[in-house]
């Protein structure tokens, strides 16, 4: 690891993607008819509510969210995973984060998606955008390899997701001294322990709250798309 090469962390939902992955999920399994269109879709919005307001119960949202797939079978969830990447994600995969991506891949940049969204929705996205590395919510499995719908180790949610980076990095020999410069790419004040550890934070198509914080802090604010193309 050379003191001159650069880490790029990028949130996934509002930040590269104008949805929120998990949300936008949770919604599709009523759409397919995995879920209950009335008692889901309330719970789903109840805890999507949570996280806008910083007070996620990460532990339950998990058991809720990973319920209406998590007992199908592997042909199944492979097909919804699919599904959902083609007619809800890809189509959202805007040309301005896709470059944004791109160029700090070009620069050499280590770059990984760091996201509070579990792995099985995420994966297939962290894919699409060609991020080779990603920290996502991981899920717990029994024996038989079957989602338990608990959350295994640390979430990569609010401080979480520094602990994740400081696992990871150590994973691959590296300390965060080893990087010239360290950035970080979010819309979220969840984000904030995350966004006051590296070098350059970049409020990301910030929310409200995110961007009161960023000017006030001197933060650069990045807006990747109209207030059109996202849907919080």
């Amino acid at each position: 690891m050379t003191a001159t090469r650069n880490l790029c962390l990028f949130d996934l939902d509002h930040t590269l993607l104008p949805i929120d992955s998990d949300h936008a999920f949770g919604d599709f399994m009523v759409r397919i008819g995995w879920a209950d269109a009335q008692v889901f879709k309330r719970g789903n919005d109840e805890f999507y509510a949570q996280y806008l307001a910083g007070r996620l119960d990460i532990d339950a949202y998990m058991r809720f969210t990973t319920a209406p797939w998590r007992d199908r079978s592997a042909a199944e969830q492979a097909w919804v995973q699919e599904r959902f990447l083609a007619e809800v994600v890809r189509p959202r995969m805007l040309p301005a984060a896709l470059e944004l991506v791109r160029r700090h891949q070009a620069m050499g940049d280590l770059v990984a998606i760091v996201t509070a969204t579990n792995e099985f929705v995420t994966a297939p996205i962290a894919a699409a955008f060609d991020v080779e590395h990603l920290l996502a919510v991981e899920l717990e499995r029994d024996a038989t390899g079957t989602i338990t719908g608990r959350i295994r180790g640390v979430p990569s949610y609010q401080a979480g997701k520094v602990t994740r980076v400081d696992q990871w990095l150590q994973g691959l020999g590296a300390r965060w001294e080893d990087f010239s410069r360290t950035s970080f790419y979010s819309d979220s004040p969840n984000d904030l322990p995350l966004l006051e550890r590296v070098s350059d934070p970049v409020a990301t198509n910030p929310s409200p709250a995110l961007q009161q914080t960023a000017q006030e802090r001197g933060w650069r604010i990045l807006k990747l798309f109209n207030d059109q193309e996202i849907h919080r």
